[in-house]
């Protein structure tokens, strides 16, 4: 049969992992658009309902088309299985709903995404599973906060916005030597440039909204990792819901096929503007671990095969001139998103990190003059133009 993909190479998996094609012999992936599958016989039906035959019964949990999705990024990232979900939010709350129960305990990154510092701080307290946030650099303190109901270890590396850099190899240790289950985010990487299993991780969680579709145009999230973990995610999506359509997953599954090249002129692009940005007077810190006066920029050489798209600064004063400087940008999309082909850019103490009382934003290292850019796959030179026109304003 033709399209084998044993021992195939990261861009070959990217482009056919996965890939079973019907009868009708297409060459691209199909979109199945149906809630539901039919059945030849009430025999086959039991057969399939009770798992004793394979097949689908209800796309809120079994579809080809998200299949398709899975197994291709299962494949990307190194793991036994994956679970495509409605969003990277429902993706977070599908692991720790399926790992943690009333009085367990978590240990997380305190510079994670926002909305995942309300599920952990908020939403999982009413159920009685309680967090404790950590700065993502400090080993001692992850060790201290294990506590012997401790469930999951959590962490984003880079961070957002500064590009800091979790040693995942120690994490890993801590988290076995604990019993606990270690859950990294991958969504600023991607496969493409970071693999978290291969240092240990147990599963990798991915708002697929970002990089993996690279357009910004649907909503998903995937937690990939051992099989035994992902069959309990699947249990809590079928019971619960929050599916990924099949229309959404086969965009996915298209957004895969570029993923290494997207992600190779991403890195390029944000190593050249940032390095140009450190060569501007009113620009006080740049964040990126690409640049080599970066504290992480080793561990990040060691861990990943590229620096990634997105980069923050600091400017000399504070919101009104971090404002001014966004307002007299006019090619860039404000917006919040990222992994986007179309550079981004946004104030993180008023839009990601907005719902941060003043002392998380101080914690977490988000000042009023923090500017973060997701670099697309614009021209350089217009990117680095459109930034002169913030420089420029800060002077008016």
């Amino acid at each position: 049969m033709r399209g084998k993909t044993e021992n195939a190479r990261f861009s070959t998996l990217a482009i056919r992992a996965g890939f079973d094609p019907s009868h009708h012999r297409e060459h691209s992936e199909a979109i199945y658009t149906t809630s539901s599958f039919t059945f030849d016989t009430a025999e086959q039906a039991a057969e399939v309902f009770s798992g004793d035959e394979a097949g689908n019964v209800y796309s809120r949990y079994t579809n080809p088309s998200v299949r398709v999705f899975e197994e291709r990024l299962a494949a990307l990232e190194g793991g036994e299985d994956a679970v495509a979900t409605a969003s990277g939010m429902s993706a977070i709350l599908a692991l720790c709903l399926s790992v943690m129960r009333t009085g367990d305990h978590v240990v997380c990154s305190r510079d994670v995404f926002g909305s995942s510092l309300g599920l952990f701080a908020n939403t999982l307290s009413r159920l009685d599973i309680q967090c404790s946030f950590v700065s993502l650099r400090d080993l001692d303190a992850w060790e201290q906060a294990i506590q012997p109901n401790t469930r999951l270890l959590f962490c984003e590396t880079p961070s957002n916005p500064l590009s800091e850099i979790a040693n995942l190899s120690a994490l890993s240790d801590l988290a076995k030597a604990g019993g606990a289950v270690f859950a990294v985010d991958n969504c600023f990487c991607t496969p493409a440039l970071q693999k978290p299993m291969a240092f240990g991780a147990d599963v990798v969680i991915h708002s697929a909204t970002k990089y993996l579709d690279g357009q910004g145009r649907v909503l998903g999230g995937a937690l990939v990792g051992r099989k035994d973990l992902m069959e309990e995610a699947r249990s809590f999506v079928r019971v619960c819901g929050p599916s990924m359509s099949p229309f959404n997953a086969w965009i996915f599954t298209k957004g895969l096929e570029t993923l290494e090249l997207r992600m190779r002129a991403h890195c390029e692009n944000a190593q050249a503007l940032a390095t140009w940005l450190q060569e501007q007077t009113p620009v006080t810190n740049i964040f990126y671990s690409g640049l080599a006066d970066h504290s992480d920029h080793a561990l990040a050489s060691k861990q990943q095969s590229g620096f990634g798209g997105v980069l923050a600064f600091e400017l000399a004063g504070g919101q009104e001139q971090a404002f001014r400087y966004i307002n007299a940008t006019e090619l860039m999309s404000l917006t919040a998103n990222l992994g986007d082909v179309k550079t981004t850019i946004t104030h993180p103490a008023t839009t990601t990190h907005c719902r941060l009382s003043a002392e998380q934003k101080q914690s977490s290292g988000i000042s009023s003059s923090l500017i973060r850019i997701a670099v697309g796959l614009e021209h350089i030179d217009d990117l680095m133009e459109d930034c002169s026109r913030g420089l420029r304003a800060l002077s008016t």
